[in-house]
């Protein structure tokens, strides 16, 4: 008998193994998709970055940051259109109240650019999935596209820019860089396509756009109308580590509302907030912004937390705290609601009074019919009293009157002796 079992054991591990083996080459196969379908290749990333690759190195920064925010780039763009005359400090200040990311309020101040990645929506979202994931791929892109445009002589200096190399700290690559002359940036305006030579990927065609006012004439490079940009670009490429660097001092004088923790060093960190819900691309990405564990049981144990103070007794809580709460409530509605409330008491006192003019004090009822009028706490103000939370006290008062009012009723319906016989 034991004999016959091993046997039956071998035979079962014969048939499963291969089954075994063959489930674990598909899961294997899926994650590697996975992770494929989750990677920009080098051809996308060139296509994604090709349209703002000769940008100077700050303002690339500025696109590379706010493109990782594509709903708030589509609500300040919209606002700009709207406030097209706000410029220099008028502007700044007027950014102060608006809740975007600093990164995508800098870009008001370069309306074509905001408008190219609003335009470009798609691109723009793309843009960031790559930059937040892949941030070194998108750095090293940009300047293998430099060096292609150099090759081509579409990349010099100019009264518009500087343009300057320098050996890569492994010595192999040349990094280039482009800075502003002075003060005044000049956006560069160019073909993709013309200026970078011949496209090396037909199937991923480089994006491009020109501002409706550039006077465009088959040029392969231009630049748009000098901008006095200021405090607005705070942020700047760092070649030798691939990513982008903060100025804190300028970072300070342009948000003066959300200053820069130093704490955090100088390097740029994606806040997640001004994500505004919208879908991370790859799972890496969203496991790194989504809130932790911990935070999310947290911020449900508050919401918890809140919601039951609310249906807790209303006498334990603090009247000024309830009247914090309601003041982002619609006041109209609550005005109307204490208006009829009011009008319901002086009706039915009204109605009392006349009640008791009538003759019903005769059968000993004037105190079921008028309730006394209720009495408040003396620390409560006035404004409490007509809140939406007013006659909260008038439903004890009626429930005491009906009452007494029927056992007054009883009182008089029944029977009554004399001198020890039934009538």
């Amino acid at each position: 008998m034991p004999r016959l079992m091993q046997s039956l054991f071998i035979s079962a591990a014969l048939i499963t193994s291969p089954l075994l083996l063959l489930s674990t080459a598909v899961q294997a196969a899926n994650t590697t998709a996975s992770t494929a379908a989750a990677t920009f290749s080098q051809q996308e990333i060139e296509q994604l970055v090709a349209p703002i690759a000769l940008y100077p190195d700050a303002l690339l920064a500025q696109v590379l940051m706010a493109s990782t925010y594509p709903l708030e780039v589509v609500q300040a763009a919209r606002w700009r259109k709207d406030n097209p005359k706000l410029k220099d400090k008028a502007l700044e200040d007027a950014l102060q109240k608006q809740t975007w990311d600093p990164a995508v309020k800098s870009l008001t101040v370069f309306p074509d650019v905001l408008q190219m990645m609003n335009d470009k929506i798609d691109w723009t979202q793309k843009l960031g999935d790559a930059f937040l994931a892949q941030q070194k791929d998108v750095m090293e892109a940009s300047q293998r596209l430099r060096a292609k445009a150099d090759a081509e002589g579409n990349l010099k200096t100019s009264k518009e820019q500087k343009v300057s190399t320098e050996a890569a700290s492994s010595g192999s690559t040349t990094i280039y860089k482009i800075e502003p002359q002075t003060e005044t940036i000049y956006v560069p305006v160019y073909n993709p396509t013309v200026v970078y030579g011949t496209w090396p990927y037909p199937y991923y065609t480089p994006y491009y756009w020109y501002p409706p006012a550039y006077p465009y004439g088959g040029a392969a490079f231009g630049f748009t109308t000098g901008i006095i940009f200021g405090a607005a670009l705070w942020g700047n490429s760092n070649w030798g580590g691939n990513d982008v660097n903060i100025d804190i001092d300028r970072y300070n004088n342009f948000n003066r509302v959300e200053h820069y923790d130093r704490g955090n060093g100088n390097k740029w960190n994606h806040n997640p907030e001004h994500r505004r819900g919208v879908e991370y691309r790859d799972n890496k990405t969203r496991d790194q912004y989504r809130p932790s564990a911990g935070t999310r049981d947290q911020q449900r144990d508050d919401f918890r937390g809140k919601a039951d103070a609310s249906r807790g007794d209303l006498k334990n809580v603090d009247r000024s705290s309830v009247q914090n709460q309601l003041k982002d409530a619609d006041r109209s509605e609550i005005s109307n609601r204490a208006k009829d409330q009011s009008g319901q008491r002086d009706r039915a006192n009204t109605s009392d009074r006349a009640a008791d003019r009538s003759g019903q004090a005769d059968h000993g009822s004037r105190d079921m019919n008028r309730p006394s009028k209720p009495t408040y706490d003396n620390n409560r103000s006035a404004a409490s009293r007509d809140n939406a939370f007013s006659g909260a006290d008038r439903g004890q008062v009626n429930r005491a009157a009906s009452t007494r009012g029927a056992s007054s009723q009883r009182s008089m319906s029944r029977p009554t002796r004399s001198g020890g016989g039934r009538r």
